[in-house]
Formats: C-alpha cells, sequence, structure tokens
C-alpha cells in the first residue's frame, strides 16, 4: 500500500484487471463479473460527480444486498465520496436522525425500501438529500440515471482519508456515526481475510450477516475482492430456509452453485441446526464456516463439526475495529474460547483500575491495531471513551488462559456479582444451551425478596418442547450440575422470542427492564 496515495476502490479494481469475465457477484436475480464492476462503479463515480457532489460529502446507501450495492459503494469511494451504508431494517426515525446527522448530499435506495425512506425523509426536516437514485433488482444499472462516461481516474485520496461510515447498532441511546478510512479495509483484508481464514481466489462465499454490517462488508466485499472470489449475495433474512436454499445452491439463479465459505452467527447455527429440514453433508460443498457477533457456545460449534465434518472458526470483531482481531483458526480451533489475537493486533486484559490482570482474572478487552476508526462523528464525548490513544476500549469482558487462549464473559454492562463472585450471563447460557430442550438463553441478573442478586434465566425452547415447572427444575439442577452454585439461575421465565440487535446480539438491557 502506498503511503501517500491509496484509494481502496482503486486498488480492488487493479487487482482484479486479469479477472474481467469472472464472476464477481451473484444474487437473486441477476450476475455481476469483475469487468462490469469496475465498469459500473466507474460510471457510478462519474455520476455523482456530474451531479456535483465532491470529495468527503456523504452519500446514504440503503440498500438490501444485490450486485448494485459493490457497484454503490466502491463508486462512491472511487469517487472519493463517502458511503455511509445504513441498516435496511431500521424504523423511519432511526432514518431521519441518519439522514439528518450523516448530512448526506444523495441516497441511493432499493426499491422496496423507498415508502420507508420517504417516511425518514418527511421527517428528517434538517436533511441535505438532493439526489435520490432507485435500485431496482431486476433491472441492470437502474438507479445510475445519468448517462455519462466512467471516470477516467480515481480520487487521489491518502489511506487516512475518510473512506466510508457505518453505523453502531445503538442499543445504548443514537446510533454512531464510526468513520472509517480507505486503508482499513485493506488492513482486515491482509491480517484476518488472507492470514488467518485463508481466502482463496477459487472460492464461493456467502454470509448471513448484510453488506451493511462491518462483519458482512468484510465477508462479502473486502475479502473476496481482495483474493478474485465469488460471492453469493441475498436480500432475503438469513432465515436457516434462505440460507440453506443457498448453500445447496437451489435457487433458479445459482443454477447449483454453491458456497464453501459460510459467514454466520451463534444464533443463526443454532436455528439451522435445530431446522428439520438440516441440508446433509453430501448436499454441501462447504469448507469452512466462521462466527462472530456473540461468542459461540461449545455445544453448537461441536455438533455442527460432528454433521458437516468442517470447522466454525469463532471470532470477535466489532464495527470501530472493522472486523475480527481476536479468533480461533482453522487449524487451531477450541470451541468455547474465541482464540488468540489475530497477528497485527495487540490485545490487553485490564481490571477497573487500569492495569493489566492476571491470567485466569477477568478483564475488559483493549485493542490496539491498525483497522480501528478515527472516530465517532459529532460524538467527541464517546470518542474519547472508547478510542483511548492508540488502543480502543471493546466493552467487552474476556479471560485469557496460560496458553494465551481468550475466553468470552460478557459485555462489560451485562457482568454481576452473586454472593461476591463474577457471574458471566454467556457461561450460564452456554451450559443451558447443552440441554436438549433449550435452543436459546439469555440470562440477567434480578434482585430476590431479599434485595440479594440472584441470576434469571429466559429461555426459548426447541420445537414441540413444552415449558413445565419439572423442566423448569430440570433446567436448574442441570445447570448446578456443570457450574459452581453461586451461578445456577434462580428463576427461569420461557419466552418464545429473545430481543436481539439486527445483527443478532441478544439485548440483555431490554430483559433487564
Amino acid at each position: 500500500m502506498n503511503s501517500t496515495f491509496f484509494n481502496f476502490a482503486e486498488h480492488l479494481f487493479s487487482i482484479n484487471q486479469s479477472r474481467a469475465s469472472k464472476l464477481a457477484f451473484i444474487d437473486d436475480t441477476r450476475i455481476l463479473t469483475y469487468g462490469e464492476l469496475e465498469l459500473q462503479a466507474r460510471r457510478t463515480a462519474a455520476s455523482l460527480i456530474q451531479l456535483g457532489l465532491r470529495r468527503e460529502e456523504r452519500v446514504f446507501v440503503l440498500m438490501h444486498d444485490n450486485v448494485d450495492w459493490p457497484v454503490a459503494f466502491l463508486g462512491c469511494m472511487y469517487a472519493g465520496i463517502v458511503p455511509v451504508a445504513v441498516n435496511t431494517l431500521l424504523p423511519a426515525d432511526d432514518l431521519a436522525y441518519m439522514l439528518e446527522h450523516s448530512r448526506s448530499r444523495a441516497a441511493i435506495v432499493s426499491e422496496a425500501l423507498m415508502p420507508t425512506f420517504n417516511e425518514a425523509l418527511s421527517k428528517a426536516s434538517a436533511h441535505e438529500v438532493q439526489h435520490t437514485w432507485v435500485s431496482k433488482p431486476a433491472i441492470s444499472q437502474a438507479f445510475l440515471d445519468i448517462a455519462c462516461e466512467p471516470m477516467a481516474s480515481c480520487a487521489l485520496t491518502h489511506p487516512d482519508d475518510i473512506g466510508f461510515w457505518l453505523y453502531s447498532s445503538g442499543s445504548t441511546g443514537k446510533p454512531k456515526g464510526t468513520v472509517h478510512t480507505h486503508a482499513n479495509p485493506w488492513h482486515t483484508a491482509e491480517l484476518f481475510g488472507k492470514a488467518v481464514l485463508n481466502i482463496q481466489e477459487s472460492d464461493v462465499l456467502f454470509s448471513a450477516a448484510k453488506l451493511f454490517f462491518a462483519y458482512g462488508l468484510g465477508n462479502g466485499l473486502t475479502f473476496p475482492l481482495s483474493v478474485g472470489a465469488t460471492v453469493i449475495l441475498s436480500a432475503e433474512r438469513p432465515t436457516p430456509d434462505a440460507v440453506f436454499k443457498r448453500w445447496t445452491g437451489a435457487t433458479p439463479v445459482l443454477a447449483g452453485l454453491k458456497p464453501t465459505i459460510f459467514f454466520g452467527a451463534p444464533t443463526g447455527f443454532a436455528g439451522m441446526l435445530a431446522a428439520p429440514n438440516l441440508p446433509a453433508k453430501s448436499d454441501v460443498t462447504l469448507r469452512m464456516c466462521s462466527s462472530a457477533g456473540e461468542a459461540l457456545p461449545r455445544d453448537i460449534g461441536e455438533r455442527f463439526s460432528a454433521h458437516y465434518g468442517v470447522q466454525i472458526v469463532d471470532g470477535i470483531g466489532s464495527t470501530e475495529m472493522l472486523h475480527v482481531y481476536l479468533s480461533n483458526r482453522p487449524d487451531d480451533v477450541r470451541y468455547g474460547t474465541t482464540g488468540k489475537a489475530v497477528a497485527g493486533y495487540e490485545l490487553s486484559l485490564r481490571g477497573d483500575d487500569g492495569l493489566e490482570v492476571a491470567d485466569g482474572i477477568v478483564g475488559d478487552l483493549y485493542i490496539n491495531g491498525p483497522s480501528a476508526a478515527l472516530m465517532y462523528w459529532t460524538r467527541r464525548e464517546k470518542s474519547a471513551e472508547t478510542f483511548q490513544g492508540a488502543w480502543l476500549k471493546s466493552g467487552d469482558k474476556y479471560v485469557r488462559d496460560a496458553e494465551g487462549y481468550y475466553t468470552y464473559s460478557g459485555r462489560s454492562d451485562d457482568m454481576f456479582k452473586v454472593s461476591g463472585q463474577y457471574v458471566s450471563p454467556f457461561e450460564v447460557e452456554s451450559t443451558l444451551m447443552q440441554h436438549s430442550t433449550v435452543l436459546e438463553a439469555a440470562v440477567v441478573a434480578v434482585l430476590d425478596d431479599n434485595g440479594l442478586t440472584r441470576a434469571k434465566a429466559y429461555v426459548v425452547l426447541k420445537a414441540g418442547q413444552t415449558a413445565t415447572d419439572a423442566l423448569n427444575a430440570e433446567l436448574q439442577t442441570f445447570v448446578k450440575s456443570k457450574l459452581t452454585p453461586h451461578k445456577y439461575p434462580r428463576q427461569i421465565e420461557f419466552i418464545a422470542e429473545l430481543p436481539k440487535t439486527a445483527t443478532g446480539k441478544i439485548q440483555r438491557f431490554k430483559l433487564r427492564a
């Protein structure tokens, strides 16, 4: 990477010059070769300039995963304009806030999302959107309504120039506009996509996490385009049935094309393993799976590997770090742990006093690495709280063993003490999910009649199971047989569904409320 000039879009186009006819993306209705991707992205860049947009101005990208998404995203970056990738599941009120906060000058929106987008515009009295392009899934280049020649050469951006924004989940307070540079995705591709996952040109990738997520952006764009691989995109929600159709190539446009690498989250893997139509090993061509979002329970990883004979490489990343910085390796998977630091990242576990804790002691996880975001836009206090010099405070608690493997303990604001001893919600949840009747579980702290803190579990049962007092007692006994007594849930409430963020993370604060 040139230290004085680097444009991420130009970088991808340059390394794929010899692959012009190779399939880059295939969605629910269309395909896009590497040559077509570059041509359409450069036309998008020229169109934005022709509309009067200038370097570093923002474009609102509210699109379902289809072949227009990478065209829009990379077209903006090629022109030095900043795409703001937005969660398609958000209500109009959140979108209105983001429109005003980002001061986006233009928008590229999927046709199906236009009613919500128009509602957001009507609520965002201070928005600055002057142009809106509509992406129609059955029409190639539908959002390019200006006829012009492709932009001849890219904007001369610096590696540390602002490349794009992602919004954090906003589970507490307003979503935060996380500002990333042109160099950041290059670092994640080199340090994790290539060095850890060893993604190859021959691979076909499919990610349940959508492109607007930091995890999905790496899985479905940065990593595959950095090696010339092929990507399957889907606008559907990643239900087990939707995933299985892609795994087995059972859609008309796929015509038998099957992924070799799948990217999911623990919730998704649990749901798929419980599905009655889980494909047989002979029906898929998976050579590896990746998991992130939350820590992967040991039982899920072991059952999946037993069924398919492939590993789930579990890791943790964040919007602020752009992708995974702590991970298992394909040749060194220890289910129940999150593995070791990805080479190129430095980790630190610190106590409440800010000092490094010893092995075996729970501490707050800090990361030092080259893919960290610059800041939260117009959130100085929050930026200072998270981006602490060279270090980033993750908000996660971990414990490290003597061999250097990290085990997740929970979010810092989810941990609690019973009888003066820490309880990790994740540890109790993982234990409950080992029971044959349990699909999912979430554990929070509650006060008993004496005002003492105790663990309460919210449990989602597998299909066909019935909640009874006898099952309640059985689950409590099951946990006590595997964990120290103070950790077992004194209360269990059976519910139909756990509250989650769009990335599948359990929103325990809603259960506490």
